[in-house]
């Protein structure tokens, strides 16, 4: 079994996210801030809440303002290393690029979904020490009601009898079962040999985690599915960041997040919002389900409900609330 002394985190954070815009013309989707914190700051948390202190964050797009922002990880408990995916050819071929600096088990994270996890740490016991005959890896899955989902994502085949993962599929079309992979792994070094004869697939011309995945399940390793993953929610389209935002204050029971050195006008009220650092409004206006981008100033005299303010820019997301206004 390994210890969690023994791994090392890797955080996959090198996409473009071209659907993210405007906000990816500024900022990479990794360091897009939930709750009132960057989405990587709170999966470095995660890591490090295991013990695992040493991380490599891969980047790409933007790459300098993640490195600005996360620094050498001194104040967040651990020692960042960072390595550039020039080119964005898929998860197995950014893993490629860390052969020679990860030579030790690794907790992988995929750095623009947002986890809710619990019993993480059962990733981290289930792995062996590299031998044939122990698990050399773990998926984290969890039970999926929505097909569309899991079609969105890949499916995992567990054998019943001895409860290895026998099959993965990325996006499938016809689900044959409701376990869906979550972007989030635990692999032992041998793993690297299977990357290194990843195909580069035609459908997507990328290098595939999933076929990675399957190489090394037909070459005779032991993979295993951990049911750890409560949500996985995605950043992929601009207004899934108040989404986001609104889960995170709904599932923690709180109103509202109000950072440091914000000015609020006499009268001004705030919901169901998270204000970050360094806002200033001014007008005695309603902020409510809403979003609001460090340093930014507001003054507008009508309220700001539903959308996302930065200091560059307003998005409005009234269409996450159709449902809402329909019943």
């Amino acid at each position: 079994m390994a210890q969690a002394s023994d791994l090392m985190g890797v955080i996959l954070a090198a996409g473009k996210g071209t659907r993210m815009l405007p906000f990816s013309e500024r900022f990479p989707k990794p360091i897009l801030p939930i709750g009132g914190k960057p989405l990587l700051i709170h999966q470095i948390e995660a890591i490090r809440d295991l013990g695992i202190t040493e991380i490599v964050v891969v980047i790409g797009h933007l790459g300098y303002e993640i490195v600005r922002t996360l620094g050498d990880g001194s104040d967040l408990g651990v020692r960042l290393h960072y390595a550039e995916q020039e080119e964005t050819l898929g998860i197995a071929h950014a893993l490629g690029r860390l052969e020679r600096q990860v030579q030790r088990p690794f907790l992988l994270f995929l750095g623009d979904i947002f986890f809710e996890t619990e019993k993480l740490d059962e990733m981290v016991k289930r792995l062996g020490s590299g031998e044939r005959n122990e698990c050399a890896a773990v998926l984290a899955v969890k039970r999926e009601s929505d097909a569309q989902a899991i079609q969105r994502n890949f499916v995992v085949h567990v054998d019943e009898v001895d409860g290895r993962v026998s099959r993965v599929i990325e996006k499938p079309r016809h689900p044959q079962t409701d376990l869906k992979g979550c972007g989030l792994y635990a692999f032992g070094p041998a793993f690297f040999d299977a990357v290194r004869r990843t195909p580069r697939t035609a459908m997507r011309d990328e290098y595939e985690i999933t076929d990675a995945i399957q190489i090394f399940i037909d070459d005779g390793w032991r993979v295993e599915a951990a049911e750890v993953v409560r949500e996985d929610l995605n950043l992929s389209f601009p207004c899934d960041l108040l989404k986001l935002n609104l889960h995170y204050l709904q599932t923690r029971g709180l109103d509202k997040i109000i950072g440091e050195d914000v000015e609020l006008t006499a009268g001004c009220s705030i919901h169901n919002s998270v204000v970050m650092d360094g806002v200033r409004i001014e007008h005695p206006i309603e902020v409510s389900d809403a979003l609001i981008f460090p340093g930014t100033k507001i003054a507008r005299q009508g309220p700001v409900r539903r959308m996302i303010v930065t200091p560059e820019d307003m998005v409005h997301c009234a269409s996450l609330f159709a449902d809402e206004e329909q019943g």
